[in-house]
C-alpha cells in the first residue's frame, strides 16, 4: 500500500545522500523543500520532491496510490528520536519535587532513600503486566507528541530479578508498538539498599550475575553506567563496560551531570555510542570527543527540572562537535517525554538555533541510538516515521510555541495512526 502526502508547505530535514550526523557549523543548516510531496510505500520513504516535479502517479505503471493526504498549509517533519529515557517505572515522585523546591539537592534526596532507590522499591513491588500497561500509556503520549524512535533504560531494578523484569517489559514494547525501540541495561544506576556501604560488591554482582543473564536472554542493545560524583567511579565504570562489551553490548554513559567525573573520557575510551547529560564539560572533555565516534547528548529537561547549570552546547558546537538532544523521561528528574518542549529549552536555555535543535532531535539523536540508517531524516529507503504539523508559519514556530502541541497527524512505519 502506498501513501501520498501532497501540497506540503515545507518538507523538513531532507537528505539526498544520507549522513550519519551533523556537526559544528553544519548544525545550523537544515535542508527543506517547499511545496513538496512525499511518497511512502511498504513502510518506507520511496520518493519526495517538489509538487511541480511530482510524477503523475495515476498514469504511472505499477504505482497504486491507495491513500492521499493533502497537507496544504502544513509541514512534514521526520519523527523525533529520543535517545535517552527511563520511561518504565512504577509510580511518580512528586513528593521529591516538593523537596527540591525546599532546597534539597539531588544527592541529598538520594542519601535519604529517595531518587533512584525510591523508584527501585516501587519497581520491586510491581508486576511485569503493571509496568507494561503504565509504560504503554507513556508510549502513546510520546507518539502523539511526535516521537517515532526511543531508547529505554533499565536501572530502577538494582537486583538481578528486577533488572530482568524491566528489560523484558522493554522487549515486549519492542514487539507490540510501532516505535523503533532500543534497550539499555543500566544495572549500575545506583547501589541498591541491600548493598549500602558495599559498592564494590555491588559492582561485582553487576558484572558476574546481571550482565551474563541479560546477555543470555538477549535483552539489551547497550550497556550504561552512571559515572558521576556520588555514584560510580571511573574505575568501576571501566570494569562494567569491559564486561558488557564482552557480551556484545556497546557502551552508553551517564556522565558529568553532577561534576567533572571522567565519565566522558572513559566513554570515549570504550567507543561509547553516546555520553549523556554533560552539564560539566571543559576543554579536556571536548578534546577527548573530537575525532571520536561518541555522540555528546544533552538532556535539557533534566537540567530544567532540577534547576541545574546548562551544558555548554555552544562551546561544543563551536569546537566542531555534533550534539544530540533527548528527553531523559523519568519520574524523578525529567517527568516528560515531550521532545517539542526539548526543542524550546534548547533554543531558550542553550542558545541553539531552531535548525540546530531540530538536527539534534532527529538525525543526531538517531545516531545516538544506532538508528541513523533507518530514521532521523527524510531520505529514500528510510523507515517512514514522520509527522504532519498543524498549520504553522515557519519551522521556527515549532520551538517558539513552546506550550502547544503542533502535531496534527502521526505516520509510523508508513501507517497513519
Amino acid at each position: 500500500m502506498k501513501l501520498l502526502v501532497k501540497n506540503i508547505k515545507k518538507l523538513v530535514q531532507v537528505e539526498e545522500e544520507p549522513i550519519k550526523w551533523v556537526a559544528g557549523a553544519d548544525m545550523a543548516k537544515l535542508n527543506c523543500i517547499d511545496d513538496a510531496f512525499l511518497l511512502i510505500s511498504e513502510g518506507k520513504i520511496e520518493d519526495f520532491g517538489t509538487m511541480a516535479n511530482m510524477p503523475n502517479f495515476d498514469d504511472s505503471e505499477g504505482v497504486d496510490v491507495m491513500q492521499e493526504i493533502d497537507a496544504s498549509g502544513r509541514m512534514v517533519f521526520p519523527s523525533f528520536c529520543d535517545s535517552h529515557t527511563h520511561l518504565i517505572y512504577a509510580g511518580s515522585r512528586e513528593i521529591e519535587y516538593s523537596d527540591k523546591i525546599k532546597g534539597l539537592s539531588y544527592e541529598e534526596i538520594a542519601k535519604r532513600g529517595g531518587g533512584i532507590l525510591n523508584s527501585a522499591e516501587r519497581m520491586h513491588e510491581a508486576t511485569e503486566e503493571e509496568l507494561y500497561e503504565s509504560a504503554m500509556e507513556r508510549i502513546h503520549e510520546i507518539i502523539s507528541l511526535g516521537t517515532g524512535a526511543v531508547e529505554i533504560k533499565s536501572g530502577y531494578g538494582l537486583t538481578v530479578e528486577d533488572e530482568l523484569k524491566m528489560l523484558r517489559v522493554i522487549k515486549r514494547l519492542k514487539e507490540t508498538t510501532p516505535l523503533q525501540i532500543k534497550s539499555s541495561f543500566l544495572g549500575a544506576h545506583a547501589v541498591s539498599a541491600e548493598y549500602k556501604g558495599r559498592q564494590s560488591e555491588y559492582v561485582d554482582m553487576v558484572i558476574s550475575e546481571m550482565i551474563p543473564m541479560v546477555a543470555a536472554e538477549d535483552l539489551a542493545d547497550y550497556i550504561d553506567v552512571f559515572c558521576d560524583k556520588g555514584f560510580f567511579t571511573v574505575e568501576e565504570t571501566d570494569r562494567i563496560l569491559n564486561a558488557g562489551m564482552k557480551h556484545g553490548m556497546r557502551p552508553k554513559i551517564h556522565a558529568n551531570e553532577l561534576d567533572y567525573s571522567g565519565g566522558i573520557q572513559v566513554g570515549v575510551k570504550y567507543n561509547a555510542l553516546s555520553v549523556d547529560h554533560l552539564e560539566f564539560v571543559g576543554d579536556a572533555e571536548i578534546e577527548s570527543l573530537k575525532g571520536s565516534e561518541t555522540m555528546p547528548t544533552v538532556l535539557p529537561g533534566a537540567a530544567f527540572f532540577l534547576n541545574m547549570v546548562c551544558s555548554p552546547v555552544r562551546k561544543m558546537i563551536d569546537a566542531g562537535l555534533p550534539v544530540a538532544l533527548a528527553s531523559d523521561f523519568n519520574p524523578g528528574s525529567s517527568p516528560s517525554g515531550n521532545m517539542k518542549f526539548i526543542l524550546s529549552l534548547a533554543c531558550i536555555n542553550y542558545k541553539m538555533l531552531p535548525q540546530e535543535a531540530i538536527n539534534a532531535t532527529t538525525i543526531n539523536s538517531a545516531y545516538a541510538m544506532g538508528l541513523q540508517d533507518e530514521v532521523g531524516s527524510i531520505a529514500r529507503g528510510k523507515i517512514a516515521n514522520v509527522f504532519i504539523t498543524k498549520e504553522i508559519p515557519s519551522i521556527e514556530f515549532m520551538p517558539y510555541a513552546y506550550g502547544s502541541n503542533l502535531v496534527d497527524t502521526v505516520i509510523l512505519n508508513g501507517q497513519v495512526l
